[in-house]
């Protein structure tokens, strides 16, 4: 059977079986890859997608409902489009409101985008490991293109956007075509994400999760570590973890 897992944050600590992620453990040959989602993740920019949310629903005449709001946290755009207009009861052109949210929303990235606790040292702590490391986000290039301005050259070898593939998260295909694209199996791989839809779409393709809730509360579960942040996690405390999580 799986072994139990717990969450626990103290301070900078974050407990998985006893063991906290500061302290060093060998790394394993089975890490490799990282991926990152972006939005809540790397970024708190789920409160740049409120300020845009809010401003498309009040130029259509009403007001978003939390609850819609809350299952918006990670879908794409026009998925997006399609719960708000339900959610208001409009019949509006689809392609506009989505062309109206995009520009607005970019905007927003455009005026800085804050990052999440420990995001921008784990990302550092990868990549000076030399872990093959990729951005899956179900945000649109256009967008995506204005956040990379945020990360050093070379923060990424791969960058998925939702635009850029078929069937977006909850699907694995945006974890399955990152893990092809850096040449490795998903199931080594460990998964950075916030969003239910995120976490689904990591675990259906293979990899382990570390799940780091944003807006939307989160349950451990067997293919999964939820912690509070990124805070103290070290690349040797991401490295045992695909093996642990898929331990009998």
């Amino acid at each position: 059977m799986h072994e139990p897992m717990q969450r626990e944050s103290v301070g900078d600590r974050v407990t998985m079986q006893g063991e906290t992620a500061t302290q060093a453990a060998p790394v394993s040959t089975r890490l490799a890859g990282v991926l990152f989602d972006m939005d809540g993740t790397l970024f708190d920019s789920e409160k740049l997608w409120d300020v845009s949310l809010d401003e498309l629903a009040a130029s259509l005449g009403g007001t978003l409902s939390t609850a819609t709001r809350k299952s918006l946290v990670g879908s794409n755009l026009y998925e997006s489009i399609d719960l708000v207009h339900k959610d208001l009861g409009v019949d509006a052109d689809p392609e506009r409101s989505g062309l109206w949210l995009l520009r607005r929303t970019k905007e927003l990235f455009a005026e800085g985008l804050p990052w999440k606790p420990g995001a921008q040292q784990l990302l550092t702590a990868v990549r000076a490991a030399g872990v093959p490391r990729a951005l899956v986000t179900s945000t649109h290039r256009e967008l995506t293109d204005v956040a990379l301005g945020n990360f050093p050259d070379g923060t990424f070898d791969v960058v998925i956007c939702g635009d850029e593939v078929t069937h977006t998260k909850p699907h694995p295909e945006s974890y399955l075509t990152a893990a092809s694209r850096i040449g490795v199996a998903a199931a080594d791989c460990v998964a950075i994400e916030d969003s239910p839809r995120g976490i689904a779409s990591a675990e259906a393709a293979g990899c382990a999760v570390v799940a780091v809730p944003s807006e939307v509360p989160i349950d451990a579960g067997p293919r999964r570590v939820v912690i509070d942040s990124l805070v103290g996690v070290t690349v040797d405390w991401l490295a045992a973890l695909p093996g642990r999580l898929t331990a009998e």
